[in-house]
């Protein structure tokens, strides 16, 4: 169950501030506060949807593709496309999921190796 109380949602009432990189009716883009990268923003959908796994199957097409064309988006505004980047959504304990509201990381500026388990 979406709970209304995380972080995420109360950056999107904004009622905690963040360093915003993009907002759109879709979606809104911000710096992680703990970076693990030269450049390291989350994208989050502005709707309540708990994981990937929620969005996806809950979620109208038209928020899924503006979402998704969102991340693009922000990955080519901050100059990641030709160097290249990671992006990432964890979903669950098992999967490391920290905030319970769907989030995708965008991280780049720098080779970031193989993904290790």
């Amino acid at each position: 169950m979406y709970d209304p109380q995380n972080i995420f949602a109360k950056i999107l009432r904004e009622e905690i501030p963040c360093k915003k990189v993009y907002e759109d009716q879709f979606s809104l883009a911000f710096h992680d506060i703990h970076p693990q990268a030269p450049v390291h923003v989350l994208v989050i959908p502005k709707g309540d949807y708990m994981s990937l796994d929620d969005f996806s199957a809950f979620a109208p097409p038209a928020d899924v593709a503006g979402f998704f064309k969102a991340v693009g988006t922000v990955a080519r505004e901050l100059g990641l496309v030709e160097g290249g980047y990671r992006i990432l959504a964890n979903h669950g304990v098992n999967g490391g999921q920290e905030v319970p509201h769907f989030h995708i990381h965008i991280l780049g500026g720098k080779s970031l190796g193989r993904m290790v388990a």
